[in-house]
């Protein structure tokens, strides 16, 4: 069967034009839309990041927390400032009976890149760890709050 055709019929150019695409305002509402969705769901995406670090920072913090209580079962104390947390991953010469290392993976940093502070004895006479924060200042606050054990 063949399909006769005229030869002179031409194809509707208004249904054409309509059906190839889209135009330049339906691009133009697209492109607002996803702006202003960007807008909105940007700054939640960036604070949950961020309260994720210091959630990291937590829990770095308490894995180094058990290792010096590691360390104080050996060794009858928990390391001085001057030894810092270095002995949790190197034998101070002072401390007999180091089983080390009690970090498998060595001294981490905190989430920010800096490293994690150590002081004996701390606020409530047991050593302190803690981070800086964001900020790497002393105090703060939001992300740049300092995180302790």
């Amino acid at each position: 069967m063949q399909i006769l055709r005229k030869k002179n019929a031409s194809p509707n150019l208004l249904s054409l034009r309509h059906a190839s695409g889209f135009t330049l305002i339906e691009l133009l509402v697209v492109l607002v839309i996803l702006t202003l969705l960007a807008g909105l769901v940007g700054p939640r995406v960036l604070d949950q990041l961020g309260g994720a670090k210091s959630k990291t920072a937590r829990v770095q913090i308490a894995e180094i927390e058990q290792s010096i209580d590691l360390f104080k079962l050996d060794v009858g104390r928990y390391p001085n400032d001057a030894e810092g947390l270095r002995a949790l991953v190197e034998r101070p010469a002072t401390a007999q009976g180091w089983n080390g290392p009690y970090l498998k993976k060595g001294l981490p940093t905190d989430p920010w890149g800096a490293a994690y502070q150590y002081k004996n004895p701390g606020r409530n006479n047991a050593p302190d760890i803690f981070s800086l924060g964001a900020d790497a200042k002393p105090g703060g606050d939001g992300e740049g709050a300092d995180v302790y054990n």
